[in-house]
């Protein structure tokens, strides 16, 4: 094969099999692959690399024999457990707090409260870019109210008030849906877990985007499902990818994000959407809609938006929402839309696994709903990413980052050229926490691609250490 992944080099000096084998332990030493996590198949890695399956085979083997993988016998290979006689010795003179970066350090500085540092690749908005007064009005009529209300436990359903302006929500996007099909969850991650613990099995599939959410890889493999990346293009999924690892694997879910993908920030055309909704029917499993940057879409005719749920009316697809992008998210306010039947079973194990969720957040959150202030704050947002689109993807290709300027959301999906987990790590000590793309993968295999979030890139300290890196 010609066609070698970008991170490695025919040319440099080190075989191809001595490149792989570097890259994947570095990986394993800092974490960003996990003990027990199953390495992707000879086929897959070597595809994705371009080499050859027998240049896998020998890095594979290499690695088992350094004890960083372990071969199982019709299963693949698997990241051996990092135990202190095999874990690799600090350099000399070097702490435990300054060794190389892994994912819960990342995750550690993405929410890291004081002091706060510039954060180029997070998934949210900056304080000042929303309305702290606007809850806090909402939360000071809540605690007007007559106080034995606030000091139940609350609907295992949700707060129904909330629900019913859910409804409205809904009927907006075209997709039908009473309150009784309506269950409210602590954030959209919490309505993930509720979805896969109910309807996934260890050892069953579940299908997601790649790249995708990053948070969601671990939380799944924990469950002992095995999570498979679909290759996620500009309009939406690789349907000839999609429809024949579907046909091998018979996943039990597909979790995507339709419009305004994250990190990519594209949404799915309608002709993929019904060719998503017919494999799978024809494969027999439950697409999970995570729409969760809903109200950062413009919509309309000008931007038209296809959702799944709209066009399935629920019955295949589980719809998924929630505020905590767009509004505060300290809240932890969202909500899962379904079938009657799938709606009772997920309140039930809701109960089993938190009884209920926060009435208090869930009655601020409806105040806001309810009396029209959330229609015009998130109008308000729209507006300010628009107002910095252009001059930020100027800056962006004046850095000398390639990618695909989407028309709306906030996130930038951006190739470096290089391998943006060392990008990262160099961001890192000079105060900056960059989103690199093996992140965003389930493979978590070297990239040299980013997210970058439209809001957070406006400290001139982000360019600056573009301009030294990327010059």
């Amino acid at each position: 094969m010609n066609n070698t992944h970008p991170l490695l080099s025919r040319a440099s000096g080190e075989t191809l099999i001595d490149q792989i084998v570097r890259s994947l332990a570095a990986r394993i030493d800092d974490k960003l692959l996990r003990g027990g996590a199953r390495m992707p198949s000879i086929r897959q890695c070597a595809a994705s690399l371009g080499v050859s399956c027998a240049t896998v085979v020998a890095s594979y083997d290499k690695l088992v024999a350094r004890d960083y993988l372990e071969s199982r016998r019709g299963a693949g290979f698997f990241v051996r457990e990092r135990s202190p006689l095999n874990a690799p010795a600090p350099a000399p003179g070097l702490s435990p707090a300054a060794q190389p970066m892994d994912v819960v350090w990342l995750i550690r500085n993405m929410f890291r409260q004081a002091p706060m540092i510039p954060a180029p690749g997070s998934g949210m908005l900056p304080a000042e870019w929303l309305d702290g007064e606007l809850v806090a009005r909402a939360l000071r009529d809540v605690s007007r109210q007559p106080g034995n209300l606030l000091l139940g436990y609350g609907a295992p359903q949700g707060f129904l008030p909330l629900r019913q302006q859910l409804q409205l929500k809904l009927a907006g996007l075209e997709i039908a849906c009473p309150p009784e099909q309506i269950v409210t969850t602590a954030g959209v991650m919490q309505a993930l877990d509720l979805v896969a613990r109910e309807f996934a099995r260890p050892g069953d599939c579940i299908f997601v985007d790649d790249p995708a959410y990053w948070l969601m890889f671990g939380a799944f493999a924990a469950m002992g499902v095995q999570v498979i990346g679909i290759p996620r293009l500009g309009d939406g999924p690789d349907i000839d990818v999609l429809a024949q690892l579907a046909a091998v694997h018979r996943p039990k879910l597909y979790v995507i994000n339709s419009v305004l993908h994250n990190p990519s920030s594209t949404s799915l055309s309608a002709a993929k959407a019904f060719q998503v909704l017919r494999l799978a029917e024809q494969h027999d499993f439950l697409i999970v809609e995570d729409d969760i940057y809903c109200d950062m879409h413009p919509g309309g005719a000008v931007q038209p938006a296809t959702r799944l749920a709209a066009l399935d009316q629920l019955r295949r697809v589980i719809y998924l929402g929630g505020f905590s992008k767009s509004l505060a998210a300290n809240l932890r306010v969202g909500f899962i839309a379904t079938s009657p039947e799938r709606a009772q079973r997920l309140a039930d194990r809701k109960m089993l696994a938190t009884l209920t969720t926060s009435d208090i957040g869930e009655r601020v959150v409806y105040k806001i709903l309810s009396q029209g202030l959330y229609r015009k704050h998130a109008e308000r947002l729209r507006a300010r990413l628009d107002k910095v689109r252009d001059a930020t993807y100027r800056r962006i290709e004046q850095a000398g980052l390639r990618f695909e300027p989407p028309p709306a959301g906030m996130f930038v999906w951006a190739d470096a050229g290089c391998d943006t987990n060392v990008l990262a790590e160099k961001a890192l000590a000079e105060g900056l926490v960059l989103g690199p793309g093996s992140l965003f993968s389930p493979r978590q295999l070297p990239s040299t691609f980013m997210r970058l979030n439209l809001a957070t890139v406006q400290d001139e300290r982000v360019w600056a250490f573009f301009g030294q890196q990327l010059a």
